[in-house]
This record gives C-alpha cells, sequence and structure tokens, in this order.
C-alpha cells in the first residue's frame, strides 16, 4: 500500500525532529560529558519543550540508544572502510589506529559505546547488533594474521580498549599510549599469530 505524500511529509518532518534532538544530545554530552545530559536540558539546548522531546522519545535511555547506534554505525563504517592489502600485519597496524583516533577524537562517544558509562543503560538487541558487526570485523581481521581462538580475540579487545582508556585518562591529546600500537600489536602476533605469516615482514 502507497503512502500518501502527506505521510511522506508527516515522517520525514519526525525524522528531521529525531535527528535535531540527537543532533542536541551530542553537543550536550561533547561539552559536559554524558553525565551531563538531562531531558530538560536538552530541550533546552534543542529550543522544544521537555514534553516534545517525549514525543520523539520515550524516555532518556531511548535517547541514549539511539546515540549508541548511531556511534555504532560511524564505527563500523569507519572499520569496514579500510582497504586490505597483502600484509595483514601492516592492515591490522593500521585498523588499531583508526580505532583509536575514533576513540579519542570524541571521548563521550567512545564512552558509550565501550564502557559502561551510564547507569542504567543496556543497548537495545538491535543497537547492540550494530555493533556486533564491528566485532566480526576485528575477527577477521584476526585471522588473516592466523589468529582463530574465541580467546585470543577477548585479549584483543581488552589490550585496544586499554590502550585507548589509558590515553585518554592518563595523556588527553598526546600519544604515550597509543604511540604503542605497532609495538603492541606485533607483541600480540608474535604469541597468538601465525609466525609463518610474518617471516620478512619488517
Amino acid at each position: 500500500m502507497l503512502k500518501s505524500p502527506d505521510g511522506d511529509w508527516r515522517a520525514a518532518r519526525r525524522a528531521n525532529a529525531r535527528a535535531a534532538v540527537l543532533d542536541a544530545a551530542w553537543g550536550l554530552v561533547r561539552e559536559n560529558g554524558l553525565a551531563a545530559l538531562s531531558l530538560r536540558e536538552l530541550a533546552k539546548r534543542a529550543g522544544i519543550t521537555t514534553p516534545t522531546v517525549y514525543a520523539y522519545f520515550e524516555s532518556k535511555n531511548a535517547i541514549l540508544d539511539a546515540m549508541f547506534a548511531e556511534a555504532a554505525q560511524s564505527f563500523v563504517e569507519l572499520m569496514s572502510s579500510l582497504p586490505a592489502s597483502d600484509d595483514p600485519v601492516a592492515d591490522m597496524i593500521a585498523a588499531v589506529r583508526h580505532f583509536s583516533e575514533f576513540c579519542v577524537s570524541d571521548v563521550p562517544r567512545y564512552q558509550l559505546l565501550f564502557q559502561p558509562s551510564v547507569p542504567g543503560f543496556t543497548p537495545s538487541a538491535e543497537s547492540y547488533g550494530i555493533a556486533v558487526s564491528a566485532l566480526e570485523l576485528a575477527r577477521d581481521l584476526l585471522a588473516r594474521n592466523g589468529v582463530h581462538d574465541p580467546r585470543h580475540l577477548d585479549i584483543w579487545t581488552a589490550i585496544t580498549t586499554g590502550l585507548v582508556g589509558q590515553q585518554i585518562s592518563n595523556d588527553p591529546g598526546g600519544d604515550r599510549w597509543t604511540g604503542l600500537i605497532e609495538d603492541v600489536t606485533r607483541m600480540f602476533l608474535a604469541q597468538y599469530g601465525d609466525a609463518t605469516q610474518h617471516k620478512g615482514k619488517s
């Protein structure tokens, strides 16, 4: 059944209004942190009333969920856009560098995606599914380097998020920990990767 032009207009208007609320939410948390997200402050920033916010999002957690989905989608698009070369080690190092830049360039986005930063908030299955697809990309890259054990994927994600967390917490704006990416990647692959794939690589 075809939608009426009036229905299309209403749907577009609602989508635009939701997008404006989310833009205001991101602006608020980027200035003041995730804890600063309140519906009253959000409505004030968006130039609407608090009841109007509820017309587009049923709760604060619904807003956080939409933000989580946006952040996860941006991350997946970034990681899936990275080219693959004939050097899987170099590709893995490049992927971690892009991951770290994604995180340190937007701390609230990093916290929402990778840390339990908001008490009482858990992303919906749909939103979390987007983030899981990024994990599949990491699994594929590890497999190209001869790493197949699921436990080693867990170790790898702990290492990479640990580096980023240390960088953000202890040297914001610097590279004390992100500067270790190549060393850490090669150490990890020397322990868990297929050594025969890395012979002759500089």
